[in-house]
């Protein structure tokens, strides 16, 4: 811990997010174990999941990840902008009158629809080359994708996908963090199906929990996302991944109230005997969500201070909470001190059951006003 805060800036910083990506390549390489011969992609969209693209991407290719998958163009051109060859696939699809934007940055669209699949197929034409792309088949999801009937129905698109490249057949799975949701057996059908269309096409199917269902759905090519960052992704198994983000914030200052008094906005938490309450410099403005806050008539949530549980009383604020630290021996405290609200004595998935939500949002809503601190798994960082 005192290494970590040695990076932050002692007079700006109210809080900081310290990202481990040897913990990330580490759970990288866990994944990439629980295939055979597949391609292990990564998912980095949102900022990579709100932990930094460029430091994630240049960790994951330098432990041997060549593809990746983002959202948006605008995403996909930040990702190239550090890493020169690596396969990039933009899940949103091909947006009008954008195809030389992803020519020009060496980009592939995920085709979802005809329409896309036209467009990108007449910008082939005019290029005089078939440019690669990945065709999306919605097995089930119904958001974005290819109807399974486009693919393997009477109406095939053969003659549109003469002048494509087509790189990649995908699919997504929509209850894969039930191993035993019927469901998932359903979509792989499904999917099955229409691989027969494109026999000899590099195939995907399984995001991170899709990857745990085991060898009937890897195919080709795994494409992890939240798993990389340390969330486990079923609802059920042992944990078996490395924490990699870690929140933390200042402890501004320390006092001592008396049984009866209330703590926070609404009056919502009312103290039952004499406590030391510490005021901690992070809120719902960082991504601290709302929700994490308590009443009398609900458990809290806790943050860490040295190895210590203290329950976060009161609500959130926009740029503070405070902290019952009474069971916290005093020697352990202390103005200025940073203390964990997500990391390895908080997790990221206690956090976000707690809050009622899933890790995903919690890792995406944290603000940019936080520093990222990173412990580097490459060298030359």
């Amino acid at each position: 811990m005192e290494e970590i805060v040695r990076e932050v800036r002692p007079c700006e910083d109210h809080g900081f997010i310290y990202v481990d990506l040897e913990a990330l390549v580490s759970n990288y390489q866990f994944l990439k174990g629980q295939t055979r011969d597949c391609i292990c992609a990564a998912v980095v969209k949102a900022n990579a999941y709100g932990l930094g693209i460029s430091e994630v991407a240049k960790s994951l290719t330098n432990a041997g990840c060549h593809t990746f998958f983002v959202a948006t163009p605008a995403e996909a051109k930040e990702l190239r902008s550090v890493n020169a060859t690596a396969d990039i696939y933009v899940l949103d699809g091909l947006f009008p009158q954008a195809a030389s934007f992803y020519r020009t940055h060496n980009l592939r669209p995920v085709l979802n629809s005809r329409d896309e699949i036209r467009d990108w197929g007449h910008f082939c034409r005019t290029e005089k080359t078939p440019l690669p792309a990945a065709l999306h088949i919605d097995t089930g999801m119904n958001r974005l994708g290819l109807g399974i009937d486009e693919i393997a129905g009477d109406n095939p698109l053969d003659s549109e996908l003469e002048s494509i490249e087509v790189a990649l057949i995908m699919s997504h799975l929509a209850c894969a963090d039930d191993v035993s949701h019927p469901f998932n057996t359903l979509q792989l059908e499904r999917f099955e199906r229409c691989r027969t269309v494109f026999p000899e096409t590099p195939a995907s199917f399984a995001n991170s929990a899709g990857i745990l269902l085991g060898p009937a759905y890897h195919f080709d090519l795994v494409r992890p996302g939240i798993a990389l960052y340390g969330s486990w992704p079923l609802n059920s198994g042992e944990r078996a991944l490395k924490t990699v983000m870690h929140l933390y914030g200042r402890l501004v200052q320390i006092r001592t109230m008396e049984a009866g008094e209330s703590v926070g906005y609404g009056a919502d938490y009312t103290l039952t005997r004499q406590s030391r309450i510490a005021t901690v410099s992070v809120g719902y403005a960082d991504g601290y969500i709302r929700a994490l806050g308590s009443s009398n008539q609900q458990s809290p949530t806790c943050v860490a201070i040295a190895g210590h549980l203290a329950p976060v009383i009161g609500r959130v604020s926009m740029d503070l909470i405070a902290v019952d630290t009474t069971d916290v021996p005093q020697s352990k405290l202390e103005r200025g001190q940073f203390v964990e609200l997500i990391g390895d004595n908080i997790s990221l998935d206690d956090v976000a059951a707690r809050a009622g939500t899933i890790s995903y949002e919690v890792l995406t809503r944290l603000s940019p006003r936080l520093p990222r601190v990173y412990k580097s798994s490459y060298s030359h960082s």
